[in-house]
């Protein structure tokens, strides 16, 4: 399996670190052009510039996606920087919440959860599928996760949110499909970054019980999305790729 992304353009959204990050070097890696988004400018800069280094082409667009207005601001810097409409799009970017009773989950938690986790990814698929079906192809990827695909107690808010992007990914199959455009998810079951990190207690009995003992890498997941919007998966619409260490298999 090879993928050559020489001429695209991407854009991932949440890239200035964890599995975002990963995305972007793993595509520029195959040839593409891609635009890194995220709120920390430093952040942002520094994964660009490690690209660089490696011979690889990367622009930062500082992004806050808790707002439509972002969302449109950084839809159009991409479309600049592509010099037209985009050849892929990563909905990575989410909020990843601590677990928490339901009764406990304040209202601007939930808001601020809904509108980074979901409402970008539809505005932000709004602002771009449209110009990749015109043109007659385009690869959409979004991350979702095993949280949308199984009940976890605490994690109310966030299985929600991972739920929705599912159900997302197949409805976009449907609508874009036909004009060239194909719309698929990966999941990611527990993968070693910094914020993951911070939960290690809690997921440790998960970890504990997946068929592989492990959790993911960020460079394992990346190479899933790099499949996924690669010619390889030319006939693959609306589908789930699990990197979970075999957690949907129990």
């Amino acid at each position: 399996m090879t993928s050559n992304l020489n001429g695209r353009t991407a854009l991932v959204t949440g890239s200035t670190d964890g599995i975002g990050a990963a995305v972007a070097r793993t595509l520029a890696a195959a040839g593409a052009h891609v635009v890194i988004s995220g709120r920390d400018t430093a952040r942002g800069e520094k994964v660009a510039a490690g690209i660089a280094e490696r011979g690889g082409r990367a622009d930062f667009v500082r992004a806050d996606l808790s707002t439509g207005a972002g969302v449109r601001d950084l839809a159009a810097a991409a479309h600049r920087l592509a010099g037209g409409p985009l050849d892929i799009l990563v909905n990575n970017a989410a909020m990843l919440l601590n677990p928490t009773p339901t009764a406990d989950v304040a209202e601007e938690v939930i808001d601020g959860a809904l509108a980074v986790n979901v409402k970008a990814a539809f505005l932000l698929t709004g602002l771009t599928a449209p110009a990749m079906a015109e043109r007659g192809g385009g690869a959409i990827v979004n991350l979702g996760s095993i949280s949308g695909l199984f009940g976890s107690g605490g994690s109310a808010l966030y299985s929600t949110t991972k739920a929705a992007i599912h159900s997302l990914t197949k409805s976009w199959a449907d609508e874009y499909g036909p004009s060239g455009v194909r719309v698929n998810t990966v999941a990611p079951g527990p993968t070693f970054t910094d914020k993951v990190a911070e939960m290690a207690d809690h997921l440790a009995p998960l970890i504990a019980t997946l068929p592989s003992r492990r959790p993911s890498t960020p460079e394992e997941v990346a190479k899933a999305v790099l499949f996924l919007v690669g010619d390889d998966a030319a006939n693959i619409h609306g589908a789930t790729l699990s990197v979970d260490g075999g957690r949907s298999a129990i």
